[in-house]
């Protein structure tokens, strides 16, 4: 059975330094070495990160230069963003519903406190 690639994506994102990879590559593209500086590991386990993030498409990496920059790929993102935004749309739903809520509950306290 083929893998779908958000269930890819979003497994890759579940590792915080993963996400801080992403984070960084935000700013731009970036060598292993330079993602590998602020995190206590070495190279290889960084290596090993960068084919997790890059087999979900969320990273692409130039086969061109010796030192194999990664970039992220946003359209990938854009995909997870797609996705959330159905749930995001249910819960700004949810909260509309209870602030009407809320808001005839506190009218009803104010008429009462009238009488």
């Amino acid at each position: 059975m083929k893998a779908d690639p958000l269930s890819a994506q979003f497994a890759a994102l579940a590792d915080p330094t993963r996400r801080a990879i992403l984070a960084r590559l935000s700013e731009g593209d970036a060598s292993v070495n330079d993602l590998a500086e602020p995190f206590d590991m070495s190279l290889p386990a960084v290596s090993k990160h960068l084919k997790v993030l890059e087999k979900a498409g969320l990273i692409s990496r130039s086969k061109d230069a010796q030192t194999r920059p990664a970039r992220l790929e946003a359209v990938a993102l854009k995909s997870i963003s797609e996705w959330l935004d159905h749930y995001r749309r249910y819960w700004d739903s949810s909260f509309d519903r209870l602030d009407d809520y809320l808001r005839n509950l506190q009218k009803g306290k104010d008429d009462g406190q009238r009488h």
